[in-house]
C-alpha cells in the first residue's frame, strides 16, 4: 500500500463510523479503526491526530471557506444577507461532499465529548464570520450579533438537511430556517405592546 493512499482517509472514516455504531464511541480505539481500515495504528496518525477528528475530517477548512465567501459578497448586501448567501454557497458545496450524515449525527449526539468538539467547530466558523464582517466595515457589535444569528440559522438548516436524508437540498433548508427566524422576529415585534 502506498504511503499516502488517496482512499485511506475515506476507509478510516467508514471504519470509524461502523465501529462507533457497533460499540459506541467511548469503546473504540484508534488501533481498532486502523485495523478495520487495513492500515497500522502508526499510519492512522498521518491522517488524524486522534479518534475524534476522524468524524470532523475537512471541518478545519470551513471557517476559511465561509470567511472568503463573505468577503467576496456584493458590497450592497446587508450583513445578514451577505452571511446567509455565503452560508448557502459553502453549505451547498459541503452537503455534496459529506457522506454518512445520519450515522455521523447519531455518533455525535451520543457523546458529550463529540458534541463539545462540534461546538468548537461552530465557534470557529462564527469567529470567521465576525472577522469577515468587520473587514467589510461592519461595526464590531453588529458583526458579532450577525455572526451568532447566522450560525443558529446554519445549524438549524444543517439539522433539517441531515434529517431529510437527501430529500431536501441544503439551500432549501437554509432558506426555510432563515424564513422561520424572520417570522419569529416579525411576530415578536408586532405582538409587543407599548409599555
Amino acid at each position: 500500500m502506498a504511503r499516502w493512499d488517496p482512499g485511506t482517509e475515506e476507509r478510516l472514516i467508514k471504519a470509524a463510523l461502523e465501529l462507533y455504531a457497533e460499540h459506541g464511541y467511548d469503546n473504540v480505539t484508534v488501533t481498532q479503526i486502523a485495523e478495520r481500515a487495513g492500515i497500522t495504528r502508526r499510519s492512522y496518525f498521518r491522517y488524524f491526530p486522534d479518534k475524534r477528528e476522524v468524524l470532523f475530517a475537512g471541518s478545519e477548512r470551513l471557517p476559511t471557506a465561509i470567511q472568503q465567501a463573505v468577503l467576496a459578497a456584493a458590497e450592497t448586501s446587508s450583513p445578514l444577507s451577505t452571511v446567509l448567501d455565503a452560508l448557502a454557497d459553502v453549505g451547498a458545496q459541503l452537503a455534496e461532499q459529506v457522506k454518512n450524515v445520519a450515522e455521523r449525527r447519531a455518533v455525535i449526539d451520543a457523546s458529550a465529548e463529540l458534541q463539545e468538539r462540534e461546538r468548537t467547530k461552530f465557534a470557529a466558523v462564527t469567529a470567521a464570520i465576525r472577522t469577515a464582517l468587520e473587514q467589510r466595515g461592519t461595526e464590531t457589535g453588529m458583526a458579532h450579533l450577525v455572526a451568532q444569528i447566522a450560525m443558529v440559522v446554519f445549524q438549524s438548516a444543517f439539522d433539517q438537511w441531515a434529517n431529510a436524508n437527501g430529500q431536501t437540498d441544503f439551500v432549501t433548508c437554509l432558506r426555510v430556517a432563515a424564513a422561520s427566524l424572520r417570522d419569529t422576529v416579525t411576530a415578536d415585534s408586532t405582538n409587543r405592546t407599548p409599555g
